[in-house]
């Protein structure tokens, strides 16, 4: 064994020595792929997968348990910095497989401070990682673990707000609105006696979004109000900038789109000072989808902003910034009067969105339903509706949902579907609450008769 041989080299080693292959040491229950990733040291195997392949090598297990020769602090130091900055500048591939790497050089036994500070940051890394390739439920995952640690008082609060901040963005996305909500809660109200920071009112938005989509308009435009009152005693103007966006946001579901046009132009300005290039670009992106949803609205400058932060969340953003702009794009194209290119952006979105993003799938397949509308084909139109009102259901954005169904019934009624358009308007105000108690059942049914 070298001096620097890692542990998925190490095995690859182990298994051309003993004349397997792949696919011989992965038998019987694990995967000839797997194995392959081990060794590239692109996946971290649990120990008792390390305890199999020791005896399917012949070796001990404690040999391949064995700690590598200890690791300059400083050097690791330097190679999550080069990580962090090629995740910054959206090559979350090349971020995750060097993290990953660096991952087997620390055991996760450390005491000493320095060494447990760069493990800290490594599996932090590693979990945004995956936030920002779209694989969410292994993200959230991650980010669980490192909320406990911090909450084992093993970090500081700047890293807990950090972690609970990118858990919460995680829930929201997989529709979990309710744990997110809770999360975010209990967090905020550990540090409600502290000073407000930049990490503080970082969480505050993102709670004050989440808000937002389950329709508690009413706590959203509070909070709001209080993260634009503690962020101009900030000095750092992206934390006001933050601020405005998320309050533009809420004054928009509550109908106040000029207000709402006015703070988000704020909030580009700002952005636009400093040199965070993939926040001003979804910045822009949001403002797009106020021009699009405003009462004037205004699809050809909305085009034109998407297409100035499509560029760069293309180059720099995660999975999700790129659909949240395919989806933009898709709403102005509809408004413009070009359903077939609206589709090919929608269908777009959902390839990035995947099996995790409920929340946003769901708006997406209403941009579909409204393009299908435009080409007459009303068979489409139920499905995408049907489709994005029931994953808005499931995931708690029951207001969301409640319109989408109002549209469809909407479209049924206009579609001479009289049955089937009573049965989803009942279904939209069921989510707002409303159960009837004017007739009982067994009264409907005898009138019925």
């Amino acid at each position: 064994m070298t001096e620097n041989e890692s542990l998925g080299s190490r095995i690859r080693r182990l298994r051309r020595a003993a004349g397997l292959s792949q696919e011989a040491l992965a038998r019987p229950d694990l995967s000839p792929s797997y194995i392959s990733l081990v060794e590239a040291g692109k996946r971290i195997p649990s120990r008792e997968v390390i305890a199999q392949l020791a005896e399917r090598l012949g070796c001990d297990a404690s040999y391949l348990f064995e700690p590598l020769a200890e690791p300059d602090i400083a050097d690791l130091g330097v190679e999550v910095r080069y990580a962090q900055l090629a995740l910054r500048n959206g090559d979350a591939e090349a971020a995750f497989t060097t993290l990953t790497n660096l991952r087997l050089k620390v055991p996760a036994t450390v005491t000493a401070t320095d060494h447990r500070d760069v493990l800290f940051s490594i599996d932090l890394g590693i979990a945004q990682c995956l936030e920002h390739k779209g694989n969410l439920e292994e993200a959230a995952v991650r980010f669980e673990a490192l909320r406990q640690r911090c909450a084992e008082h093993e970090r500081g609060r700047v890293e807990e707000l950090s972690v609970v901040m990118s858990l919460c963005r995680c829930y929201r996305e997989l529709g979990n609105l309710s744990h997110a909500i809770q999360v975010a809660e209990e967090t905020l109200a550990g540090v409600a006696e502290l000073p407000p920071t930049i990490e503080y009112l970082e969480l505050f938005s993102t709670l004050i979004g989440i808000y937002c989509e389950r329709g508690d308009l009413h706590r959203a435009g509070f909070l709001a109000s209080q993260a634009i009152s503690h962020a101009e005693i900030i000095t750092d103007r992206r934390a006001l900038g933050g601020a405005y966006w998320n309050a533009s946001a809420v004054l928009h579901r509550q109908g106040r789109s000029n207000e709402a046009l006015a703070l988000i132009k704020k909030a580009v300005a700002i952005y636009a000072e400093g040199d965070d290039e993939r926040a001003l670009a979804r910045v822009r992106n949001a403002h797009a989808t106020l021009l699009l949803q405003s009462e004037e609205a205004n699809p050809e400058a909305a085009k034109t902003l998407l297409e100035q932060s499509a560029a760069t969340l293309r180059a720099l953003g995660s999975s999700i910034d790129v659909a949240y702009v395919e989806t933009a794009m898709a709403r102005a194209d509809v408004m413009l009067g070009r359903p077939e290119s609206a589709i090919e952006h929608a269908e777009r979105a959902l390839d990035l969105l995947g099996s995790e993003h409920r929340l946003e799938s769901a708006r997406v397949h209403l941009v579909i339903a409204t393009a299908h509308l435009l080409r007459d084909d009303h068979e489409a139109v139920q499905a995408a509706y049907e489709r994005g009102a029931l994953l808005l259901e499931a995931s708690e954005a029951g207001r969301q949902a409640a319109f989408a169904w109002s549209e469809l019934a909407e479209i049924l009624e206009r579609s001479g579907e009289n049955e089937r358009a009573v049965w989803a308007y009942r279904q939209g105000m069921q989510l707002l609450g409303h159960r009837s108690t004017l007739l009982s059942t067994r009264h409907r049914d005898v009138k019925g008769t």
